[in-house]
Formats: structure tokens, C-alpha cells, sequence
């Protein structure tokens, strides 16, 4: 299984703007060095809704900063957590919005191809939620729009959702891409009330990206081991499934963001075998 692990891109930082999960514009460089010195292997990257077009991932010569943080630090971008796609979700109703976040898509499947990232994490929850019938065939119908490219550039496509699993798995049938993965949230998942085995049966071999998150049943986040989720059993299953993918800490975090993360890593060190 793939030792390697990670941070979801702000953790280690304040509070960019006050929001729990944001690019942090301005200062989203400071993170790779802190990152390092934790032992981090790789921060998955956010492209936010608002202000995306000031991302590294979008902007002139963007991609280039990037890669010389990279450099200086050793902390590699191996994945992008595109919550662009939560505020114009490529199922929704209005054609302008589909056309342009699918034009987005293609925007950050070829500069991921160019930054060596395997993932870039598509979240359907809240109010992208594929659990409404009409919002469910109007992904897959869209999403088969830019699946070609994906498969060309050998990027994952790596869908969250709120489904529970034999809906998730039906989904993934329908597509029918190899490029079309999962990524499989421990909080989330335990928030829902759904049971881990259940979900690696129906989907575990198309787990590409996993976030280590706790939350409490139908509530949010918590710090790690405080919740419902059994994250020492799920690294069990992944153990099982033989996986090689991507592992991030996408865990609780406060307004300064360091201390708390280190307490946490400390817990999953010495409750989980790697």
C-alpha cells in the first residue's frame, strides 16, 4: 500500500478569509516548506469558485511557481480537489454554467498532465449532490463530454459523492470509463452511516484517492478519533484492496491550523499500520 501521505492545501496555514477549506491566495507558497518538514509527501491543490481565475493552476505562468516549490521543497502536487465544481456543478441546468465549468475541466486536465498530477477530485456533496434523479443523468451525460481527454492525458477523474455505495457503483457502470475513480472520504462516509465494507465492495478496486477525515454520524468534522468513523479499520480494508493511490489529511482544523494538525498526526501514527 502507498505510504506516502499527504495534506489538503491550507491545513498547515491560517484561515484563508476565514473559510474552513480555500486556496490561500497570497501566501499558498508558505505551506510547502511546513509540509515538508511534517513529512508530508504531497498537498492535494483546491481550485476554488471564486476568485479561480488567480490560481496557480489557471493564471500565466501559474504552473511554473508551482514547480519550483515543488523543487525547493521536495512536497510534490500529485492531486487538485476542484471545489470550483461545488458552485457550478457540470450537472447543472443552466447550459452557460455546464459549458464553462466543462471548458474548466479541460482547463485542469491538461495542466495536470503537465504538473505529473494523477487525480483531480470532482466533489458531488451539498449542493452538488447527484442524489436528485434529474441532476444524476445530467453528470453522466456531461461528464462523457471531456471523459475522452482524461483518457488521453491518463488523469483520474475522482468523483465524491453522497451515494450510498450500490448507487455509487451503478453510476461508475454507467460512465464506464477507467478514468472515472473514486474518492473515498473516511468522515464523510461515516457522517452518512454508511458501513466501509459494503463500500469497498462495490467500488474498492476504483479508489484512487482517499481522504482521512472524522466526523461524527449526520454531523461535521471533529478531531481525529473523536468521531464515528473507524479509520484504523478502514486502513485495514485498504490494506486488503492492495491500495496504491493517493492519501490525504483533509482532517479537522481550527484558525491557526498547525498545532491541531500535528496532534492529529501524531493519533493516526500510533493508531494506524501502514
Amino acid at each position: 500500500m502507498q505510504k506516502k501521505l499527504g495534506i489538503m492545501q491550507g491545513r498547515l496555514l491560517p484561515k484563508y478569509n476565514g473559510r474552513y477549506q480555500a486556496h490561500p491566495i497570497g501566501f499558498w507558497k508558505d505551506e510547502f516548506p511546513i509540509a515538508s518538514k511534517l513529512g508530508m509527501d504531497s498537498i492535494e491543490f483546491i481550485l476554488d469558485f471564486n476568485n479561480a481565475e488567480e490560481n496557480p493552476l489557471l493564471v500565466s505562468g501559474g504552473l511554473e511557481d508551482i514547480q519550483k516549490v515543488e523543487k525547493i521543497s521536495g512536497v510534490k502536487v500529485r492531486s487538485i480537489c476542484a471545489d470550483y465544481f461545488m458552485e457550478a456543478p457540470i450537472h447543472s441546468d443552466n447550459t452557460g454554467i455546464v459549458d464553462k465549468s466543462i471548458s474548466i475541466l479541460e482547463q485542469l486536465i491538461k495542466k495536470a498532465s503537465l504538473l505529473d498530477v494523477t487525480d483531480i477530485v470532482i466533489p458531488c456533496v451539498d449542493q452538488a449532490s447527484l442524489q436528485n434523479k434529474k441532476n444524476l443523468n445530467n453528470f453522466i451525460n456531461n461528464i462523457k463530454l471531456i471523459i475522452n481527454i482524461a483518457e488521453r492525458k491518463n488523469i483520474n477523474i475522482c468523483l465524491e459523492t453522497d451515494l450510498a455505495p450500490l448507487p455509487f457503483a451503478n453510476l461508475l457502470d454507467k460512465i464506464g470509463s477507467n478514468s472515472i475513480t473514486v474518492n473515498y472520504d473516511i468522515g464523510n462516509s461515516a457522517a452518512n452511516g454508511y458501513d466501509p465494507i459494503e463500500e469497498f465492495k462495490a467500488y474498492g478496486e476504483k479508489i484512487t484517492d482517499l481522504h482521512i477525515k472524522d466526523r461524527l454520524f449526520g454531523k461535521g468534522s471533529v478531531i481525529l478519533g473523536n468521531g464515528d468513523a473507524d479509520i484504523p479499520k478502514t486502513f485495514e480494508l485498504l490494506l486488503k484492496y492492495d491500495y496504491e493511490g493517493i492519501i490525504i489529511f483533509q482532517a479537522y482544523r481550527d484558525d491557526e491550523g498547525l498545532e491541531i494538525f500535528k496532534r492529529q498526526l501524531q493519533w493516526f501514527k500510533h493508531n494506524v499500520k501502514l
